[in-house]
């Protein structure tokens, strides 16, 4: 596994942490799938974005905004 893969599975996997820590009701398949279904999840994907490379609080304000708006600013 290339090193770029796993900084984004650590950033997946943050970012579903965090939902959780907002929602201790949460499961972790259900946070993971939030993700995996966000236009947030998409941007760490493309290497062009460097999303992975990012702080997860930074990239969590990003999907945030997303829940809240339906969408990124």
């Amino acid at each position: 596994m290339s090193e770029t893969t796993q900084m984004k599975m650590s950033m997946v996997t943050s970012l579903a942490e965090l939902l959780i820590e907002q929602d201790s009701t949460m499961t972790m398949e259900t946070a993971l799938d939030i993700v995996f279904n966000s236009d947030t999840y998409q941007r760490i994907q493309d290497e062009n974005t460097h999303f992975y490379h990012q702080s997860p609080r930074y990239v969590f304000d990003f999907l945030e905004t997303e829940l809240k708006r339906g969408k990124i600013e």
